[in-house]
This record gives C-alpha cells, sequence and structure tokens, in this order.
C-alpha cells in the first residue's frame, strides 16, 4: 500500500509485536512525564545562577567550555522532550477529532515527528559541542526493503541512524531497542505508536525476544527498514574481556576464535540478527560503521569534553539481496565478515 507521498503505509496488519499491557505503559508515564516536566521548569530556574559559575569552572581547567555546553545541551534535550511530547498530544487530538484519519496516518504523522525530533536533538547535539561529520554512503537507499546493522558505541547511535537514514533517506525504520529507554518518555510515547521493539538488556536472547525481533520483518516493503545492533550492548574493553572469558567457559573454541579477532567492536548476538537475516528475502542489508560518538557514552565524558569538536565519521555499505548467502552457516560467517570491516574501519579512523 503506498501513500500520497511515494512512500508505504505502515499497516496495522504488519505489528505483530506482544503488547505491553497499558496499565504498565502509564504507571510508568505517569512517573517520567511529570518528572521531565519539573525538570525542564528547575532548569529554566537555576540555569541563570548556574551557566556563568559553570562558565567560570571551565575557564579555570581550560575545557574548551565542555562543561557549559553539556550544561547547554542538557536544557536542548529537555526542550525537545518537551516539545515532542506535546506534538504527540497534538497529533492524539487530531487522530481522534478529524473525521477520515485513520490508524496508518497517524502511524505516518508519528513517523514525521520522529524524525524533526531527531534531525533537532541530534542537529543541536553537533552544533552545541562544535562536532562534525563525514557520511560515506550509497547514492539511495529504500528502493527495497532494508535491513540496518550499526554499531554500537553510545546511546547517541540511535539519533544518527534516525538522522542519516530515516530523515535523510525518508525509510521507515522499525528499531530493536533495550527496554530501559522507554524511560524517555518521547521514545517511549512516540516509538510505542510506531512498529518497534523494546527487549531487555542483559541476557541471553530467549525465544521470546528472537520472536519479537523477528515479527518487525512482518509486511517489509521498500521504503521501509529494520534497525538492530548485532553486539546488544555498547563496547567496552570490559565487555569484550568479559565475553571472551564466558565463551572460553562454555568450551566454544568456534567463537573464542571469532571474537578474539575483533578488537573496537563486540561479537555479534546471534540470535536476533539471525532471525532477521532469515527473513531477508529480497531485502537489502546496510552495514553502518561509525567513529567518534563514543565520547557520549556517559555523563562524566561530556562533562570532561570528549565530544567537543569531534568529527565523526560514518560509513554505510549495502550488501543487494542477490550476494547474501542462503546457507544459515554462511550467513553467521557472512555476519562476522562484516563486523571484521567494521572492526578494522574503527582501527584506521584517528578520532
Amino acid at each position: 500500500m503506498q501513500r500520497d507521498d511515494g512512500i508505504p503505509a505502515v499497516s496495522e496488519q504488519d505489528d505483530l509485536r506482544p503488547r505491553e499491557p497499558w496499565r504498565v505503559r502509564w504507571a510508568r508515564r505517569a512517573v517520567t512525564i511529570p518528572a521531565y516536566v519539573g525538570l525542564l521548569v528547575a532548569y529554566s530556574g537555576l540555569v541563570p545562577a548556574l551557566l556563568p559559575a559553570v562558565a567560570l569552572y571551565d575557564v579555570a581547567r581550560k575545557s574548551r567550555f565542555a562543561a557549559t555546553r553539556t550544561v547547554g545541551f542538557f536544557g536542548w534535550y529537555l526542550a525537545c522532550e518537551i516539545a515532542g511530547l506535546l506534538a504527540a498530544f497534538v497529533l492524539w487530538v487530531a487522530y481522534r477529532c478529524l473525521p477520515g484519519v485513520g490508524p496508518e496516518d497517524f502511524r505516518r504523522w508519528n513517523f514525521r515527528l520522529q524524525c524533526v525530533w531527531a534531525r533537532a536533538l541530534g542537529g543541536g547535539a553537533f552544533r552545541i559541542y562544535g562536532m562534525t561529520i563525514e557520511l560515506d554512503e550509497p547514492a539511495a537507499l529504500g528502493r527495497r526493503p532494508l535491513l540496518l546493522l550499526i554499531r554500537h558505541a553510545s546511546t547517541a547511535d540511535t539519533i544518527l541512524a534516525a538522522m542519516l537514514v530515516a530523515s535523510r533517506h525518508d525509510i521507515v525504520l522499525r528499531y530493536v531497542l533495550k527496554r530501559e529507554l522507554l524511560w524517555d518518555p518521547c521514545l517511549d510515547v512516540v516509538g510505542n505508536r510506531l512498529i518497534n521493539v523494546f527487549v531487555r538488556r542483559g541476557r541471553e536472547d530467549t525465544a521470546t525476544d528472537v520472536a519479537s525481533v523477528a515479527a518487525l520483518a512482518g509486511g517489509l516493503r521498500a521504503g521501509q527498514g529494520v534497525l538492530i545492533y548485532p553486539e546488544g550492548t555498547r563496547f567496552s574493553t570490559k565487555k569484550r574481556a568479559q565475553i571472551l572469558a564466558k565463551l572460553a567457559q562454555r568450551g566454544d573454541d568456534v567463537g573464542a576464535r571469532r571474537a578474539s579477532g575483533l578488537h573496537h567492536v563486540l561479537p555479534p548476538r546471534l540470535g536476533g540478527t539471525m532471525a532477521l537475516l532469515e527473513r531477508a528475502i529480497g531485502w537489502d542489508v546496510a552495514v553502518c560503521a561509525h567513529v567518534g560518538l563514543e565520547g557520549s557514552a556517559s555523563f562524566g565524558e561530556l562533562w570532561n569534553g570528549a565530544l567537543v569538536g569531534r568529527r565523526v565519521r560514518v560509513r554505510m555499505t549495502v550488501v543487494p539481496s542477490e550476494s547474501l548467502p542462503t546457507a544459515p552457516d554462511g550467513k553467521v560467517e557472512w555476519l562476522y565478515d562484516r563486523w571484521r570491516e567494521v572492526d578494522r574501519f574503527i582501527a584506521t579512523q584517528a578520532t
């Protein structure tokens, strides 16, 4: 089904995700939405007195105003959250009150809101921290259904994909995200109106998780895609060492050999990613490698200037459907080959 803008609609029939009970959802929002409003009110009252003191602190430590920028970005983030929630409420009222508006229109509106929100938040962050971006990508994406495999270095990865793929190429992405992000009210409200899955981190892929991720493939068409972080969590040398130790403890020599060859990324978790690759018949697969956002993994890194003046390099390569292996074992080795390429890309980039 096509919309007037030529992009496929997101149909209710395609949404096969398990449903979170509405009581659970609204109990969470009853905490997060008032909390974010309260934080913005408190920030607005405190920042006139706080900002000069933080600026003097930055001058004393010669940090290129890293802490001042972080205070400014925190305010921008809160403003984007509240503006996004207000816009989401307006869309809900319009959906309920305007005649002739259906569920597909509502989802299309929310996709547009997601793109605007991501551009505002991500663009603001780049300006505030004085960052630049270098993008190496194919001329066009979205002519076929798309599976997007992206390196996981920070929370900002979510915004990066929305800016560079969803918004730039008008591709309606279905995300596999960690459940902790539901405590961000904009991601909770708008993310649950679209076709996304929020999975639990810190455990092995369960049959329920894999089935939820696989459900994202339902009815995927040109102009739509599924995004997954094959690593499952942000990279760190500590996490890499823990994974290697666990593989050795299990006696998984093949897994340990594959994982030991990756130095800047974690080995891909196979459950959800392989479930999607099994269903990627007629899809293209894009692999997104990026360097430069590692400094946004924690508040302390932001405060100390890890992102100030940073140049973010992004390389996106697309493997056409006809070049994908068909045998399951071949798909596993193919995935590791792609992740070795991402690892080499990171190794060759000076950050």
